[in-house]
């Protein structure tokens, strides 16, 4: 499973770099897009990042036009998308797909059904 996903990683960081993003990127993005009004922290914990690193990638992103800084309740500060965002994120979501597609998408969907209840599986016997 850790080789097949770090084939993906290594794929999808460099299909990605053609859209300049990187995998951590389009995550957030993801995310984002998903919960519009996701802390910095919640994004922090879903991209498996510290606050601080979280908070330095999402400078960047802001300086490239990905996301935006919007007031939440109280000093909670909160991300959206931009426009550029959305198109990044769709764009990176195709490349995601097709990664996924060359290797998962090669087996039966009977063979992809038998995977996803063994990593179920696998998940909920810690």
């Amino acid at each position: 499973m850790k080789r097949l996903q770090w084939s993906h990683h290594r794929e999808a960081n460099r299909r990605l770099a053609e859209h300049g993003l990187s995998l951590v990127q389009w995550d957030v993005l993801r995310h984002l897009h998903q919960q519009p009004d996701a802390t910095l922290h919640t994004l922090a914990e879903l991209t498996f990042q510290t606050d601080q690193s979280m908070g330095a990638l999402a400078k960047r992103m802001i300086e490239r036009g990905l996301l935006k800084r919007v007031a939440g309740p109280g000093r909670a500060t909160r991300h959206h998308l931009t426009g550029e965002g959305e198109r990044a994120f769709e764009a990176g979501s195709s490349v995601l797909e097709s990664v996924l597609a060359e290797t998962v998408g090669t087996l039966t969907e009977a063979e992809r059904a038998v995977l996803h209840e063994l990593l179920i599986k696998a998940a909920g016997s810690r």
